[in-house]
């Protein structure tokens, strides 16, 4: 079956590419369980040098791959070239700080004690469409400095991504096998999974795809980390800079189309300034230029796949069935391409199943609140816990917001965002596990436990 880069502004085809056989994914598989048995015996250092290759080679030639992410998921070009960007952060991060995550770690026993880090084997990486390159090198740094190597079976709209990340790996020098992009289709991934020279899966996807590689993983005794969705909370406060506050939220619901699990989606504002947030917030959204991601000053391009325009704005009809109100947009714009307008709910009821649901585009819902008390009580009334963001001044309004939300980060009076030195992920249905910084390399480690018994004192 083929697997078709299609570019979302126009539904015209880019590349079409046959998924690998049976016997090919077994090869591969091969090759990467082969490169294990050497691959963490490369020095260290040799490990950092290449690291560091792969990061120029990004910075480098940014204008030449930045294209490929904008032509095949959407997102508008100087995003595309921000992306890039960081993913060579993230290469430099585990490059420099390798040495240090993987110390030994010296515990005071009676005897001479201490655990050492040792890397897993050969790792699945399954790895979404919306960041096509950052959501791969969050995992691939830290993997392949820690020594495992990793197969990466990415979303079917973005193989040219996917071939692209190989390349890159291979150019900065790392060994053949170390890294390696397998173009299959969803009912392909079972089998590998299965695979006992497969050691663990790592997934950032949707719940429904949490549940079952999980599910599977669990059976199967594998380790597994899972990154699902978001519904963030966008939390306004009276003491809160309102100004950069609202800036902030027209960015934080909009970023990557609307397409990010870490975006606001939620925007709880008290009810003292709820009037003003609301009228310049739609204001905002209204502002936002959309057109050819290709072009510099474009604000919004389409959405990734005609399924995710058809999904939203399913949802966008419940909602307002349920009783939501539209205050700007609500549509799927005419024309080729999966272009949707920058939307803005309000009255969404409790009852309703958008409520609870991650809307992925750029749909906003509004909820405004009397206390401190209820708008925590909103933020926390979700089955997701990702992330959450909230404006304030007051510090014992920031003391129990950060104690009290229930997420796996919380930014106060800035937006939340991923960072190679922070944690990254979340609890409930937003995952389980942790990408990035020290957290992030040592998910597929087996933290070894050494003890060398001192020789026993003479009896007296």
């Amino acid at each position: 079956m083929a697997i078709q880069s299609i570019n979302p502004a126009n539904g015209k085809l880019l590349r079409s590419f046959e998924a690998l056989t049976d016997e090919a994914i077994s090869d591969k598989i091969a090759l990467a369980a082969e490169t294990f048995r050497t691959f963490p015996a490369i020095p260290l250092e040799h490990r950092a040098l290449c690291m560091n290759k792969l990061a120029s080679l990004l910075e480098q030639e940014i204008e030449e791959i930045a294209p490929t992410l904008t032509l095949e998921m959407g997102k508008p070009i100087h995003a595309a070239r921000q992306e890039v960007a960081k993913c060579a952060t993230a290469c430099h991060y585990y490059a420099e700080n390798a040495a240090r995550i993987l110390a030994p770690e010296p515990i005071q026993t009676e005897n001479s004690s201490y655990v050492r880090w040792d890397p897993l084997g050969v790792i699945l990486a399954i790895m979404p469409w919306n960041f096509p390159l950052w959501q791969v090198f969050r995992f691939l740094a830290p993997a392949l400095m820690a020594g495992n190597v990793g197969l990466l079976k990415h979303s079917p709209n973005v193989p040219q991504c996917a071939l692209l990340i190989e390349s890159l790996v291979r150019r900065a020098g790392f060994p053949r096998g170390s890294f390696q992009a397998l173009l299959i289709e969803t009912s392909q991934v079972e089998r590998v999974l299965a695979d006992s020279r497969i050691a663990a899966v790592t997934l950032t996807g949707s719940v429904a795809a949490g549940r079952a590689i999980g599910a599977q993983a669990g059976w199967l005794i594998k380790k597994s980390v899972l990154e699902l969705g978001g519904s963030d909370p966008f939390i306004v406060l009276p003491s809160c800079d309102l100004d950069e506050a609202i800036e902030t939220a027209v960015r934080a619901r909009l970023v990557n189309n609307g397409q990010s699990c870490i975006a606001a989606k939620r925007f709880i504002v008290h009810q003292a300034i709820y009037d003003a947030f609301e009228r310049r917030f739609v204001a905002g959204m209204e502002a936002m230029k959309i057109g050819d991601p290709m072009k510099e000053d474009t604000d919004i391009g389409p959405l990734s796949t005609p399924k995710i325009a058809e999904t939203l704005d399913a949802q966008i009809q419940a909602a307002v069935k349920d009783g939501a109100r539209i205050l700007t947009g609500g549509q799927r714009m005419l024309g080729e391409g999966n272009y949707f307008e920058p939307t803005v709910l309000i009255d969404v009821p409790r009852t309703s199943a958008v409520y609870r649901e991650e809307l992925f585009g750029p749909v906003a819902m509004l909820f405004k609140v009397a206390s401190l008390d209820e708008a925590i009580e909103i933020a926390n009334d979700t089955p997701f816990g990702l992330g959450a963001s909230a404006w304030t001044r007051d510090p014992v309004e920031q003391q129990r917001l950060v104690a009290e939300i229930q997420s796996g980060a919380v930014f106060i009076n800035a937006m939340v965002a991923s960072d190679p030195r922070l944690p990254f992920g979340g609890i409930k249905h937003s995952g389980y596990g942790r990408e990035l910084s020290a957290a992030g390399m040592r998910e597929f480690l087996n933290a070894k436990t050494v003890v060398l018994a001192t020789s026993p004192s003479n009896p007296r």
